[in-house]
Parts: structure tokens; sequence; C-alpha cells
């Protein structure tokens, strides 16, 4: 008889809590959605934020927005896990969105501030960091995506300086120069994720 448990040590795995992050416009929000559309046996986690929607978003989908009176009272209840303000707007992650695990596992897409929060409170959470190449690539994405005046252009910019230094916090960096690398990165990253033996220990 043997003592050595093999299934019990290294064949149960548990899903995933994977958090995106990046700065605005480094393209977290279209990797992380092409991944869920390819990979049904995970679940995204919807953030919740005082932004008004884009013409292309939905409530409930992309998040949910609510008006700043509603987020407060959210708040002074408990209801998040994370909470942050981007731009005058406040964001956050509410904890019944942790209830619900795809088969694989969670993934949040957050800015950076929510993604350090979640790094501190969630020491298992893989932590992938989507970056642009240069910061004047950054600056050429925003001009194109044409939905900021230029005072607030120039402040998520200033924003992303300061926020790529967090890049040494985190587990993974991802640069996206090209989409499809970029892509092909980050669903590396979660098919490798589970295979690691600390992620396979009970």
């Amino acid at each position: 008889m043997h003592d050595f448990d093999y299934e019990a040590q290294f064949t149960n795995t548990k899903p995933l809590l994977a958090v995106v992050t990046g700065p605005s416009g480094a393209g977290k929000t279209t990797l992380v959605k092409r991944f869920l559309v390819e990979h049904p046996d995970w679940r995204f986690s919807v953030s919740t934020t005082t932004r008004p929607p884009r013409p292309d978003e939905v409530d409930g989908v992309d998040y949910h927005f609510v008006t700043p009176r509603e987020f407060e009272h959210r708040f002074r209840a408990g209801r998040f896990l994370e909470t942050a303000v981007v731009h005058g707007n406040r964001y956050g992650t509410e904890l019944s969105e942790l209830d619900h695990f795809g088969k694989a596992g969670l993934v949040l897409d957050v800015d950076v501030q929510g993604g350090e929060s979640i790094r501190k409170l969630k020491p298992e959470a893989l932590l992938i960091f989507v970056a642009p190449p240069s910061i004047e690539h950054l600056r050429e994405r925003l001009a194109k995506r044409n939905q900021d005046g230029q005072g607030q252009m120039d402040l998520r910019l200033s924003n992303a300086i300061e926020e790529l230094k967090q890049i040494p916090n985190y587990h993974y960096l991802i640069i996206n120069d090209e989409l499809e690398k970029a892509y092909n990165d980050l669903v590396a990253i979660l098919r490798a994720e589970p295979l690691r033996i600390a992620r396979r220990r009970t």
C-alpha cells in the first residue's frame, strides 16, 4: 500500500480568478471580449460604474451603469470588493460577481487601481497587465477612438504613465503591438496557468 495520494495532490484544479488590467486605450477590453466569445467555459465579471455608457455598450453586459448616488449607496452597504475613481468616474467590482465562476474561471477587466486592490485582497488571483508598445502608440489609439476631448485625452495619457510603473507587481505582461499576437499571448497564459504545480495542489 502506498500513502501517496496522487489524485488528491495534483489532479484537482480550482477555477482561476484572472485579472486583466492596463491603461485606458491599451486594448485590454478588446482582448477579453474576444477571449470570452471563444472560451465559453470562462465567465466575465461585470464591473459597476458611474460613467455613461458608450454607444456600443450594453447595461449588464459591458458594465452595470448606475448613478453616483446608487454607487455610493452600494459602497456604504459594503457590496464592493474594490473601487476606484478613474478619470472622474467611479468603478468597482461587486462581491456578488465572485459568486459565479465559469468552469475554467472568472475574468475581471479592471483599471490599474482596481487591479492593485485585488492583488492585495486576493493573493491567489492571476494578474495580467496589458500595455501599449509606447506612449506615442497609446496617444494615437486614444485619438483614433475619438471619444475624448484634448483635455481628457491628456489626462488619460498622464495617468497611463503612472499606471505603467505598476507592471512589476503583475505576473504577466502583454505588449499589445499586434492585436493577433497579443490575443494569442492572453490565450497561452490562461491555458497554461492551471497547469502550474502550485495551482494543482489542494
